[in-house]
């Protein structure tokens, strides 16, 4: 992969992410697929469905790589994209894996990632933070045709007198 861009904030992340699925020759109703861990990933997958939620596209998200718990995205008015009850069968035209997936102490490695959507003819992203696919020599395994790499560092954090 070459680097095309260097972007900041959010809509560093969220414009390349929207472009490319806008670009991705996707059909009404196709499944935008995200891969992560529940809690920790998901905001970021609700902020990436949000980016694209006026797209004709199902957005699905699927905790882990448990496709058995694959749960639909849904607009909430007020609040934004969510994770809903409604279940789904993931049924991918872009998989979106999530680099929380690939942090230590996770039960997930780059190899049942590969495995749990070789069976698709998806188009496939990466979103991660601080390198850390790189880090984790999960680049070498997935063959990512985008991948927004975000970095938060510094975090600066202030206080009041109480």
């Amino acid at each position: 992969m070459r680097k095309t861009a260097e972007l900041s904030g959010v809509p560093g992340m969220l414009r390349p992410f929207k472009a490319f699925i806008t670009e991705a020759g996707l059909n009404d109703g196709d499944q935008i697929v995200y891969y992560g861990c529940p809690g920790t990933c998901t905001p970021f997958i609700e902020l990436l469905a949000y980016a694209i939620r006026d797209l004709p596209f199902t957005q699905v998200f699927v905790p882990l790589l448990d496709e058995t718990q694959a749960k639909v995205l849904k607009p909430v008015s007020g609040v934004g994209m969510q994770v809903s009850a409604e279940s789904i069968v993931p049924s991918p035209a872009v998989v979106v894996m999530m680099g929380g997936l690939s942090m230590p102490n996770v039960p997930v490695s780059a190899e049942m990632a590969v495995d749990t959507i070789a069976g698709y003819h998806a188009r496939t992203v990466g979103i991660c933070f601080m390198g850390m696919f790189e880090k984790t020599g999960w680049l070498s395994s997935l063959p990512f045709e985008l991948l927004i790499d975000a970095n938060i560092s510094p975090v600066d954090v202030y206080q009041g007198e109480p």
